[in-house]
Order: C-alpha cells, then structure tokens, then sequence
C-alpha cells in the first residue's frame, strides 16, 4: 500500500477509483479526484502549501509534486499526465495537459488547457503557456499550436489509456 501520510493535521484525500502504487507517497494537505493513478516512487507532497489534482490524472514513476511555503500551491486539472519523472512545483496546470518526461515546471507558472510541455522542458517561474500548444526546451518556448485532433488522439488517449492501466492494478 502507498504511504499516505498526515502532517500538520493535514490527511491526504483521495477519490474514488484510483491506483495508487505501493511505493508512491501522499503526504499532508493533498486532494485527489477520482480515476487518478499515482505511480511507483511518485511524491505528492502537500507539507508546506496545498496540492489539488482532478479527475483522470495520472503521475506517472518518479515524478514529484510539490509547492512553495505559503506561496506557491499546486493545482492540476482533469485528464492531465505526468510523465516519469517529471516535475510540478508550485503551479497551475490546467486541464488536457500532457507533462513529458523530466520535464520542469516551476512556481507560480499557469499551463493553458490542451497543452503538451516536451520532455526535459523547464517551465521558468511566472511563465504562461498559452493555451493549445507545444513548448519546448530550457526555458521552454513555444514551439507550435496544437490542433484538435491531436488533442482528442494524444491527451485524451494517454489519460484514457492510464485508466485503464491502473484497472488492471487494481484488480490484482
């Protein structure tokens, strides 16, 4: 079973239908909604600030989520993935959201709905993505639009897809 663990009188909720992998850790002011997974050494660590996560998000192996004391919390959308280890920290990311792998995104930044952040991108602090499109690089810059399709066959596919991936966890 994960470690889910209450700090300053603060207890992890977590909705229904979700995986949550033996090895992740939920600690402290955290709320996630339901069909979530939380992958093998993920952290979600809502010490310091609060961390909300919607519906159908997936934080996939080693990734960490995290805020800056008083702050900075974190907020996620539905239907967002987070890839392997990446990192949220102290930020807005809205929904149909897709967060490659070890990519950054820093405090006080807002992703826009329909938005991909490319794997090993770092999202500077303050910064906005706009709203259905690709950034990339260190610091990330806006590198294309997204069109709708993609939207429905990339985002929407990746989060469905985690779902049922942690279906079959669950059965187990």
């Amino acid at each position: 079973m994960a470690l889910i663990k209450t700090i300053r009188g603060f207890t992890p909720k977590i909705g229904k239908e979700c995986f949550l992998a033996e090895t992740a850790t939920i600690i402290g002011d955290v709320v996630i909604g339901d069909m979530c997974s939380i992958w093998y050494n993920a952290v979600i660590r809502g010490d310091v600030h609060y961390i909300r996560i919607g519906n159908k998000v997936n934080i996939q192996d080693g990734a960490v989520v995290h805020c800056t004391y008083k702050t900075a919390p974190t907020t996620i959308g539905n239907n967002v993935s987070v890839a392997h280890q990446a990192i949220i920290h102290g930020c807005t990311v809205h929904d149909n959201v897709l967060v490659g792998m070890k990519a950054v995104i820093m405090d006080n930044a807002v992703v826009g709905s329909n938005s991909i952040i490319a794997a090993g991108a770092v999202v500077l602090e303050n910064t906005i993505i706009e709203p259905g499109s690709v950034y990339a690089g260190i610091p990330a810059k806006k590198v294309k639009n997204i069109n709708q399709d993609l939207t429905k066959n990339l985002l929407e596919r990746i989060s469905n897809n985690y779902v049922k991936y942690s279906g079959w966890y669950r059965k187990e």
